[in-house]
């Protein structure tokens, strides 16, 4: 079906963009880290192919694309060399960095739920492994960097969300036979927008529902000199 919407050319191209991105914000974060090269290479590929990875062993399209196309396998290990050598210049541009990077949330979520209902999964499914393809690699890097995923915690601005808001927009096009390029464009821009609209005003996803209860008046009780 993807093969419907854009050129084998196009596709190509806008995957090799969001893979770059994303193996940028893996090996920034593995400078931070103050890893050494080969950490810094392995966290961009990492995030880079993260999600793919997990989406295509998942749907069974194996070997998986990252290793049926040079293309993929370098362009993190590119990312990785430009991060080491200028990555002050590449921090100055973080909000370069971070524009590309909700485009590439939008173009992943998007492909990713196309592929995997391309694969024989439901329309639920499908919809997930989207959400995985777009933030899978981000969960992995934060992982192998020892950090919490940023994915869960309270205090990042949300992610996941506009993630999942394209893969439902694809996953509900898909139901009533309305996929093609302006619906499949107007996923990935609904969610391109909406993470610049949170980076923007730093929306963030509720916490659980803060109320006192007897244990805590009693830990509370018990503390009290």
């Amino acid at each position: 079906m993807i093969q419907d919407l854009f050129s084998p050319s196009v596709q190509h191209a806008l995957d090799i963009i969001g893979i770059f991105v994303f193996a940028i914000s893996g090996a920034l974060l593995a400078v931070r880290k103050n890893f050494d090269v080969f950490g810094i290479a392995v966290l961009a590929e990492v995030t880079a192919l993260g999600g793919g990875l997990i989406r295509d062993v998942v749907i069974g399209a194996v070997p998986p694309a990252a290793f049926t196309d040079l293309g993929y396998f370098i362009t993190p290990l590119f990312a990785a060399l430009l991060v080491f050598f200028l990555h002050p210049e590449v921090e100055r541009t973080q909000l370069a960095v971070n524009v590309f990077d909700a485009a590439g949330l939008g173009l992943f979520c998007v492909a990713g739920t196309i592929k995997a209902y391309d694969y024989g999964l439901g329309l639920v499914p499908s919809a997930a492994l989207g959400l995985a393809t777009a933030v899978g690699g981000g969960v992995l890097r934060d992982i192998i960097a020892n950090e919490v995923p940023s994915l869960v915690r309270w205090d990042r601005d949300l992610y996941a969300v506009p993630a999942i808001v394209g893969s439902a927009m694809v996953a509900f096009c898909i139901n009533y036979d309305m996929v093609n390029a302006f619906t499949s464009s107007l996923a990935v821009i609904t969610t391109f927008v909406l993470r610049l609209l949170a980076l923007r005003y730093h929306w963030r996803a509720p916490r659980a529902w803060h109320r006192r209860s007897t244990a805590v008046e009693v830990v509370d009780a018990d503390e009290t000199p």
